[in-house]
């Protein structure tokens, strides 16, 4: 996934004593600062932990595509804001936090004054459209709040949210011509015939509702809204930019476009005039629902009720205070904190809430449900996630991945393919990436303990998932025991992917007394070693009659059966079986030189500019950080005679890859897969095999941390001559027990007590 950078939380707090740190509020020092985001993948705006609101800055109107061909440049723009744009285009409720690809941008609110403009303009010539300059600045952003000076019409925008309502706060100057737009045509990605339609009711002098559909990244999009200014607006109107709407019918005998309470149709954007004292501020509730327009107005009332900007703002923060503070930390250096704490904000965005206040949610079958003893989430991006982020909530977040991991049920009780998600959101399955890794979160959750729900019924669906003939060469799968080349330009990549899953699915029928199930999945999960070529050394193509691809290169990350990445990394994805995969590959000294030579092997540009997901950022020799498929590598170095290796190799990584200045971060966040990998190694442990209650030791950044559990208990971490020389672990100590092995479970986490690094500058 391609650079972008952290949405840095600078935290002003002194960590000189570790009392101060218990005690400190650590939202009042969250400034995230607005001048570090180069490929737009973070939204920098106003937000609540997994809320359905994502309140940000649009700084562009770049189209997926022009005349039939893809604008490379949109891939900048993957959360609508990108640091060196010198204007603003609006601000819209939802975004992606990280993600490679994108959606969303709905309901893009703009406020203007002087002559009324329905068209953004242009960049290079922003008084041709609403769009405004702005100057870094004057943009303040912290957990839940941003603002920021609109230059060319002296507004001072301000947001800030719950969980389903955006609250907007616009202070402008005296006058009798201030506009409000809300642009319903607007996407992130956008192209022609995006906008499905749009529906906008207008039910008085200040309320207004409606809903828009799409059809993006999610084919079949639905999302519906309440609007309440708390002033009336004096007129109001819009403007159709469709040109395919050649019959009007008998609605030609109204003037629509002008105080026509219904509003309907493609690519609208609709205005409401105002006139303005100095210093007015026109507040706006923007409040969203998955079901209806009354869904709405409910959430609406049942969020923000009145009118005080800053008891809501007050509010969102102490919801973050309430997540950060789940783990404090005592760092060597104040950076170290800014990177940690990043992280988590990062980690706590998505999976995002998707139902209303009631419970009621669309299911991907389009029809109406009641989350029932679970809250209902979406945008699951299971590729990059089930890795560290779903594990790292099973440590934190409990009750809330339990949810999730209902929410996945749900989704397989309602989809029209008997198939768990494998990249879902706004109840559409978008089939992005490979495997089928919700298995591997549902397993993680129930090997784990943390699971109120069916183990039983959740390996039947895993199993229907793992068996589904329409599924991404699943048949040939099972026929070969591998993908054959000519089936997919993903063969091997996938086919390690499968074999991962299969054996989490494995530990899961184990673990409900499933002998039959457990004994073909643990068969299926050895299916790696059918597309490993022991004449080279790596993993590989093969068509098949079992023969490997004649012309291969191990160093290309495209073209050669994996996807986003190279043979080098991929022939290291064996999360469940180390033992077997270093037996497969030599044995120890083979496997170690294998893993140096990684870390050191130059990868020309060659092999990588093609990939829009791969950087030069990302990238340590061979090794790729910036994508996910490489997360366990570094700590493949404990199941070999030279564990030392992994801890100074996870504290490089920490050092080279996570910055809180400009392009902070190698890779995307991915919806805060790369955010966790740094929460764990900085902790000192990481699952190398999510779908196992086992976590393989590194060496820790924090001097102190304590994690706050749901059980009410506390896991301290501490590192004693901890420092920036001292990075390799002589010791360890759990509850005053020296561990034998570089390895801790589940139970040594959640039972609380304390772990004891004895840090040195000799391995």
């Amino acid at each position: 996934m391609k650079k972008t950078t952290l949405l840095l939380i600078i935290l002003a707090c002194s960590h000189a004593i570790w009392a101060q740190v218990q005690n400190d509020n650590l939202v009042q020092y969250v400034k995230p600062i607005i001048g570090t985001e180069r490929m737009g993948h973070t939204f920098p705006g106003a937000t609540v932990p997994f809320g359905s609101v994502q309140l940000s800055p649009e700084t562009d109107t770049i189209p997926y595509e022009v005349n039939g061909k893809y604008v490379a440049d949109v891939y900048k723009y993957c959360a609508g804001y990108q640091y060196d744009d010198k204007t603003i285009v609006g601000f819209a409720h939802t975004h992606y936090n990280g993600t490679g690809h994108s959606d969303l941008g709905d309901f893009l609110i703009m406020p203007t004054v002087g002559k009324l403009q329905l068209n953004p303009g242009t960049a290079a010539n922003p008084s041709s459209g609403f769009r405004s300059r702005f100057s870094h600045t004057t943009e303040v952003a912290e957990a839940d709040y941003y603002k920021v000076k609109l230059e060319d019409y002296n507004i001072t925008a301000e947001l800030t949210s719950t969980t389903r309502v955006g609250f907007h706060q616009y202070t402008f100057p005296k006058t009798d011509s201030a506009h409000i737009i809300l642009d319903l045509m607007y996407n992130i990605y956008n192209y022609p015939g995006k906008d499905v339609w749009t529906y906008v009711r207008v039910l008085n002098d200040s309320t207004v509702v409606g809903y828009r559909q799409t059809r993006g990244w999610a084919r079949n999009r639905t999302v519906y809204f309440a609007m309440k200014f708390s002033q009336p607006f004096v007129e109001y109107g819009y403007k159709s930019f469709s040109t395919n709407e050649p019959y009007a019918g008998f609605w030609r005998r109204f003037n629509l476009t002008k105080n026509f309470p219904l509003m309907e149709g493609h690519d609208l954007r609709a205005y409401f005039n105002f006139s303005t004292k100095l210093d007015n501020k026109i507040k706006i509730k923007f409040a969203l629902s998955p079901v209806s327009m009354d869904g709405a107005m409910e959430n609406m009332q049942a969020e923000v009720p009145g009118w005080n900007f800053q008891s809501v703002k007050k509010e969102g923060q102490l919801a973050w205070q309430k997540e950060l503070s789940k783990i404090k930390i005592q760092t060597i250096s104040d950076s170290d904190k800014v990177n940690f704490y990043t992280a988590m904000y990062h980690a706590f965005i998505n999976p995002t809430i998707y139902m209303d206040i009631d419970g009621k949610y669309k299911g991907i079958d389009q029809k109406i449900h009641i989350a029932k003893g679970f809250t209902n989430y979406t945008t699951f991006s299971l590729w990059d996630t089930h890795r560290a982020l779903h594990p790292l909530f099973t440590i934190i977040q409990p009750k809330r991945d339990n949810d999730m991991v209902q929410s996945m049920l749900a989704h397989f009780a309602e989809s029209p393919f008997q198939m768990l998600p494998v990249w879902s959101s706004y109840a559409n399955e978008n089939w992005c990436m490979t495997g089928y890794h919700a298995v591997s979160v549902i397993a993680d959750a129930v090997i784990k303990g943390i699971n109120t729900f069916d183990a039983k019924k959740a390996l039947a669906a895993c199993i229907t998932t793992a068996d589904n003939p329409i599924y991404d060469n699943i048949s040939a799968y099972r026929k070969y025991g591998f993908i054959p080349d000519e089936n997919s330009e993903n063969s091997v990549s996938t086919t390690l992917e499968y074999a991962y899953d299969d054996w989490c699915i494995a530990q899961l029928a184990k673990k409900v007394g499933d002998k039959k199930h457990y004994n073909e999945f643990i068969k299926r999960s050895q299916n790696y070693k059918n597309v490993y070529d022991p004449s080279i050394g790596y993993m590989r193509p093969k068509n098949k009659e079992g023969v490997f691809r004649k012309n291969f290169d191990p160093l290309e990350t495209s073209g050669e059966g994996f996807i986003e990445g190279n043979a080098w990394n991929y022939s290291l994805y064996v999360p469940h079986d180390p033992v077997g995969m270093i037996q497969m590959e030599g044995g120890d000294k083979p496997f170690i030189e294998r893993l140096d030579k990684l870390f050191t092997t130059y990868l020309p540009d060659k092999y990588f500019a093609h990939t829009e997901d791969i950087t030069r950022d990302g990238l340590i020799g061979n090794y790729v950080h910036g994508n996910e498929p490489s997360h366990h590598i570094a700590y493949l170095y404990n199941w070999t005679s030279q564990p030392w290796k992994t801890q100074q190799t996870v504290r490089m990584i920490l050092k080279s890859q996570y910055h809180n200045g400009a392009d902070g971060l190698g890779g995307n966040d991915d919806t805060g897969q790369m955010s966790a990998w740094y929460i764990f190694s900085a902790l000192g442990f990481y699952p190398v095999a999510p779908g196992s209650d086992q976590y393989a030791l590194g060496s820790p950044l924090v001097k102190k941390a304590d994690l706050k559990l749901e059980n009410g208990k506390h896991l301290i971490i501490e590192t004693k001559n901890q420092s920036e020389q001292n990075v390799y672990v002589s010791k360890v100590e759990l509850n005053g027990k020296l561990l034998a092995q570089p390895f801790i479970k589940q139970s040594d986490i959640t039972n609380g007590g304390k772990l004891v690094f004895w840090m040195t500058n000799k391995h």
